[in-house]
């Protein structure tokens, strides 16, 4: 049972650290006018307006 324990543990961790990593590469190719958005609201409507350009 403690490999187990370990083993979903290490998933886990391995979890945290590739998506934030993942997300990173596509947060620096997005436009900076998407990126500097006052509001969220904002920020979806440039992200629209990005996403469809492509």
């Amino acid at each position: 049972n403690g490999f187990k324990l370990k083993e979903g543990r290490f998933r886990l961790e391995i979890r945290k650290k590739f998506f934030p990593l993942r997300m990173a590469k596509n947060w620096n190719r997005l436009p900076r006018e998407v990126v500097a958005a006052p509001s969220l609201e904002v920020f979806k409507a440039r992200l629209d307006e990005a996403l469809s350009n492509l």
